[in-house]
């Protein structure tokens, strides 16, 4: 499955622990990431600074569903379900 143009869920909804470029502790869930350009995409999409949660997280129906609405929903509740 292709990402979505002009969602961006995966890179703001989701917290991220590991360092991002621009980002060295990371990020907090809702936040959008340092990353994401004004268009929804990843700046360091398929580069190495890319952390590994961020290139590991894959596009599938039932996560990105009919929207970003519904991304955004679907992992905001995946965050908070798996929160320590």
């Amino acid at each position: 499955m292709e990402c979505r143009p002009l969602c961006g869920a995966c890179c703001t909804a989701p917290s991220i622990s590991s360092p991002i470029p621009g980002m060295p502790e990371g990020k907090p869930a809702g936040v959008r990431c340092v990353q994401l350009t004004e268009d929804l995409r990843c700046a360091i999409f398929g580069r190495r600074e890319r952390p590994a949660v961020c290139s590991g997280l894959q596009p599938q129906a039932d996560m990105c569903g009919p929207s970003r609405a519904h991304a955004m929903h679907f992992l905001a509740t995946l965050e908070a379900a798996t929160r320590p």
